[in-house]
């Protein structure tokens, strides 16, 4: 590039954009190609800038514009679409709902290369359409080339993002306590789960009251799985009392339990097992006093269809303790992140 001063630069074509922040406005006010006039200069001189870089072809050397369109080449996944350049920016944006994982190692990889900055969303994030998961760009006006093939190289029949969409699940709901059977108190559980599970695609195909008796707690789960559930949702029943028989109903049905008990609070007590491969859930109490518990941190993943593991549950400790925020912001928040 050539740097040459504004005054100078009547009729020179900028190689950069230049941005104006006024007003709560902050966006490009001379773009990259535009040849600058005369009334052009005084603009620019009010806004702060005495020089403008003007583009001299140098072989090995790629524009700020050009090295973003390439990252965002490698970077873009299905169900996706990106937006730019902007003031050297591309960014990339959801077109569907689902979740966003990243891998982290690779990106790391890609960001420790020279003048490479590329940001997203958190692995494990929920989206829905509009949102913005990624933006990229180089920090110079230019870079050497091979800086950014670098990057190619790298990211070359890898996935850096991945947006997983959710798909559509029938739900059963299978509420125990003989509090709620006798009809001595009433459920509160399955408006809650109704409001939850309303985000995602799917239905809720039946839902069972069951005394505290264990042969009626199985029944119950196994009608729903012959009926067709290919998700179960347990409540009630996940404490150690001698009369909470949910952890061992699911035994009974012959699920591989993945865990019963995750590092992280409110919803420490949840049990995440599998039959096959429907995904069977166990919901303490807590998920009907506070906004958000560790069910709503698995439920983005559940309906993607992908298996939790045992691994995937315990870095849950990482941030798992909820900040019990008001109003509550989650998932912008650092609770639920694995």
């Amino acid at each position: 590039m050539k740097k040459v001063r504004v005054e100078d630069a009547e009729g020179l074509t900028l190689c950069h954009d230049i941005t104006e922040m006024r007003d709560g406005f902050k966006g490009a006010a001379f773009r990259r190609g535009h040849v600058i006039t005369h009334d052009d200069i005084s603009h620019m001189l009010d806004i702060g800038k005495q020089h403008v870089y003007i583009w001299e072809e140098n072989a090995g050397e790629i524009h700020e514009e050009d090295a973003a369109k390439r990252l965002a080449a490698f970077m873009r996944t299905e169900g996706t679409h990106t937006d730019g350049p902007s003031e050297g920016k591309m960014q990339i944006f959801a077109d569907i709902s689902g979740m966003l994982r990243v891998n982290v190692p690779l990106l790391l990889h890609i960001n420790h290369i020279p003048d490479i900055t590329i940001s997203t969303l958190p692995d494990h994030y929920p989206v829905k359409p509009g949102m913005r998961v990624a933006s990229m760009r180089i920090v110079p006006l230019v870079t050497q080339e091979q800086n950014i093939t670098e990057a190619e190289r790298l990211a070359n029949g890898k996935n850096i993002i991945t947006l997983l969409p959710y798909r559509p699940l029938k739900a059963g709901i299978i509420i125990t306590g003989a509090e709620i059977y006798s009809g001595r108190i009433k459920d509160m559980f399955e408006p809650v789960c109704r409001k939850k599970l309303a985000e995602y695609p799917g239905e809720i195909t039946g839902v069972a009251v069951c005394d505290d008796d264990l042969s009626m707690i199985v029944a119950s789960a196994r009608k729903m799985l012959n009926d067709g559930a290919d998700f179960l949702i347990f409540s009630g029943g996940m404490s150690v009392d001698p009369d909470d028989l949910t952890p061992t109903a699911i035994r009974e049905l012959g699920c591989d339990v993945v865990s019963y008990g995750v590092p992280s609070q409110p919803g420490n007590m949840t049990l995440m097992a599998y039959s096959g491969s429907i995904p069977v859930i166990g919901v303490p109490g807590a998920a009907i006093t506070m906004p958000v518990t560790v069910f709503d941190a698995l439920l983005p993943q559940i309906y993607t269809g992908k298996k939790l593991t045992r691994e995937d549950l315990l870095r849950l400790g990482d941030g798992g303790l909820c900040q019990q925020c008001r109003p509550c912001h989650f998932p912008n928040c650092t609770f639920g992140k694995y």
